[in-house]
């Protein structure tokens, strides 16, 4: 029986991909510290994994703790990290800590320690990318700049870097394209997926660095104010709150269900081939904020005002969606959950949850954080 360490595993996607392999009969082992800002004060997994998986509580950044966790693991799903764009503008050294110098530890394990490890797979993230891939008239294929206060006020899209000209358009960002984060969230995430890679490679054994795109779905976190905007616009609509579009909302995002991103996961771990891979996992198809924001007050039939404000926040791409072609010339991924349904489910599982918070003061709380350190006007 294959034995499995998923660290962050008591999150989101790690949830979701214990039950998955515990249906096919591996033998999985959970390491989860239940940070507050994203399991309340909750510190217990789902009621459908209690008793079923070995339960370590304890932080990723804890070497010894780590180390104990790893022993007797012939395969490891990384997820524990801190997640959050915006904040991680300012919490630099604690986003450095938890995600660069934890994946250290984890590479220091793999490449010294006597151990059986044969995959390991690490969470990465679009976030790498900063802005995606673009097509010039002029100039072919051209990745813009991160923006700033500075260059948004002629217009909230990206000009060409050669020419400065507003008429590029998208296109799907493909693996081999330029990483050049706009965050220090993306370049904790690049940082993770090399260090993982290389480890991998040194030591002969599976590699994997999935970049998801933006991860939604039933499970996940309602109390993370700091990120996920399917959560916090589902959470004002339900309290017929207004809902703040930053920029003009045509900003555009891939947004991935969770079902489809266990299948991806799911299936690289079982691919019987020695190889380091880098791998995106998403939709494929853009969809912009504003009409996230509208699908969910008409779902809900809810009484929120949407405001297109304007705000900036420093760090926020406008466009990037996958390229999903490696993908499946790799594994046959294809995602099968549309947008549209995939946000009903969603919606549907959180109108059941009885422990979602009855105001939005933290969300609130999370933007003045924000505009306090300078990073968000408006």
């Amino acid at each position: 029986m294959k034995r499995v360490l998923i660290t962050g595993g008591a999150g989101f996607i790690g949830t979701n991909v214990a039950r998955a392999l515990l249906n096919d009969g591996y033998k999985l082992t959970i390491l989860d510290n239940f940070l507050p800002q994203i399991h309340g004060q909750n510190n217990e997994l789902v009621a459908d994994l209690i008793g079923k998986v070995k339960l370590i509580i304890g932080d990723v950044a804890d070497k010894k703790v780590l180390y104990e966790a790893l022993q007797g693991q012939d395969a490891i799903i990384h997820y524990a990290a801190e997640t959050g764009t915006g904040q991680s503008m300012y919490a630099v050294g604690h986003y450095s800590n938890v995600n660069i110098q934890a994946t250290a530890n984890l590479c220091d394990y793999i490449i010294n320690e006597n151990h059986h490890i044969k995959t390991v797979i690490v969470a990465s993230s679009r976030s790498i990318y900063g802005e995606g891939k673009y097509f010039s008239n002029e100039f072919g294929i051209v990745y813009p700049n991160s923006r700033t206060f500075n260059n948004v006020k002629d217009s909230f899209e990206v000009p060409c870097p050669i020419s400065g000209k507003y008429n590029l358009e998208v296109k799907p960002t493909t693996e081999s394209s330029k990483i050049h984060p706009s965050s220090f969230y993306g370049i904790t995430k690049q940082v993770q997926e090399q260090m993982i890679i290389l480890a991998a490679g040194l030591k002969n054994i599976t590699g994997y660095a999935l970049r998801y795109q933006n991860v939604y779905g039933p499970g996940q976190s309602l109390k993370n104010p700091y990120t996920g905007i399917l959560s916090i616009f589902t959470r004002l609509a339900l309290q017929n709150e207004e809902i703040n579009i930053f920029e003009d909302g045509l900003e555009s995002r891939d947004f991935v269900h969770i079902d489809d991103v266990v299948n991806a996961t799911v299936s690289c771990l079982k691919l019987n081939k020695t190889q380091q891979c880098i791998l995106n996992v998403g939709s494929g198809i853009p969809i912009s904020v504003l009409d996230v924001a509208n699908e969910i007050v008409s779902y809900l039939k809810s009484e929120s005002k949407i405001k297109i404000s304007g705000t900036f926040r420093e760090g926020d791409i406008r466009h990037n969606f996958a390229d999903l072609t490696l993908i499946h010339e790799t594994i046959g991924f294809q995602p099968k959950w549309s947008f549209k349904e995939g946000l009903h489910s969603f919606i549907d599982w959180a109108l059941l949850q009885n422990d979602i918070p009855k105001d939005t003061s933290d969300y609130k709380k999370s933007l003045g954080e924000l505009k306090e350190r300078g990073l968000l006007n408006g």
